[in-house]
């Protein structure tokens, strides 16, 4: 089930993909369920597009996905391993070394279908 996306998720999509208007998914026509994995897997062109995508982001930014992903409400599952070492960097980065960690453990989780 779809996520009701708040003014923040509006605002980080429109920094993401601002070419891109609307809260379907470009590839399956359903409302998003998270913000990074859209972008990542039918917004963006290849793995360069999403890393200067995704550096658009300020650290207030990732601290909210970081916060939305280890509580569950930002899924990280479908998005390729590389993307997903794109965002664990920006998150070491910018919001702390630990939640990286957390978010590294728990991609592997769903990965591995243990979650």
């Amino acid at each position: 089930m779809a996520r009701t996306f708040d003014e923040k998720d509006f605002a980080i999509l429109r920094k993401l993909a601002p070419e891109y208007e609307d809260i379907l998914c470009p590839e399956s026509g359903h409302e998003f369920h998270s913000i990074l994995p859209p972008v990542s897997n039918h917004v963006a062109v290849d793995e360069e597009d999403f890393r200067e995508r995704v550096s658009r982001l300020s650290g207030e930014d990732w601290e909210y996905l970081a916060d939305r992903i280890l509580s569950g409400r930002e899924n990280l599952g479908c998005m390729p391993e590389e993307d997903i070492e794109t965002v664990v960097a920006h998150i070491r980065e910018a919001v702390s070394e630990e939640a990286a960690g957390r978010i590294g453990r728990l991609y592997r989780l769903i990965e591995y279908g243990i979650l």
